[in-house]
């Protein structure tokens, strides 16, 4: 952003206004002057004298959250590079031929530098074309169009207007940090403090599975010993009285399935 202030302030310095012919002869002669000779003090001077059209064109964009100051340097880029292209010869007037060019800068920063995310250049020029139909579309309709029509008037998928247009909230991203309005005297929360974490429990589902499966092949008595036992949390004596067995008989078939339910669920793994 500063590579270009000592040309701005260069030709402030040495620039002084026009006397006896207007801006616009003087910057006919300049052009003329500068195809021939190529001299950078001539071009140092045609930047300045279209300065106010390039702080106008920067103006239109100063409510995407970047300074103007910046802006105003990228399209300065954009008025260099229209300069060194123009053709005077033409008949075409400056401005005209120069406002593609120091939009089309503008743009491109914001394109390539101004987005939070990395997005990919396909998906954010889309994501600039879908908001152009959106805004067109509504004004036709009279209402907001559907992700279909949008579609069809970029020639585009439903699938691929619909990620572009999502992706456009990566332009501008808000830190977790951020603290929320709060109406009460206690101090805000963060957005950070919303944030979910993963469930513990969400770790042992295929592990469940597993016991489930591996319980299934349990003996019928054994597996009734284990379910008792460990999931209905039953004594031994309960367990022996629901099948009217003893409770040693109920302790080694317990042991005998834990054993065998061990082996099930290595063989699962």
């Amino acid at each position: 952003m500063t590579a270009l202030t000592p040309i701005i302030q260069s030709t402030t310095m040495t620039q002084k206004k026009p006397s006896g012919e207007s801006l616009q002869e003087e910057a006919e002669s300049l052009f003329v002057r500068y195809a021939r000779t190529r001299d950078t003090v001539l071009r140092d001077r045609l930047v300045l004298m279209h300065q106010n059209l390039v702080r106008y064109l920067a103006g239109k964009f100063v409510n995407r959250g970047e300074p103007l100051d910046d802006l105003v340097q990228v399209g300065t880029i954009g008025l260099i590079n229209a300069i060194d292209r123009f053709d005077s010869g033409r008949g075409t007037k400056f401005s005209t031929y120069a406002t593609p060019t120091i939009v089309g800068e503008i743009r491109r920063y914001f394109r390539d530098k101004a987005w939070s995310l990395k997005v990919p250049r396909r998906l954010q020029e889309l994501n600039q074309s879908a908001a152009r139909a959106h805004e067109e579309l509504s004004g036709v309709l009279g209402r907001p169009p559907t992700i279909q029509e949008v579609a069809k008037r970029l020639g585009a998928t439903e699938e691929e207007t619909l990620e572009a247009m999502e992706l456009g909230h990566a332009y501008d991203t808000i830190s977790l940090d951020s603290r929320l309005p709060s109406e009460s005297d206690s101090a805000p929360m963060s957005l950070g403090e919303f944030v979910g974490a993963e469930d513990p429990a969400l770790k042992i589902i295929d592990e469940y599975g597993d016991l489930d499966r591996a319980l299934s092949r349990l003996d019928p008595r054994e597996r009734a010993i284990i379910v008792h036992r460990f999931f209905s949390d039953m004594s031994q004596a309960e367990v022996a009285k629901q099948l009217n067995i003893s409770q040693m008989h109920v302790s080694r078939l317990q042991s005998r399935a834990l054993v065998n339910l061990k082996k099930l669920m290595t063989e699962e793994e």
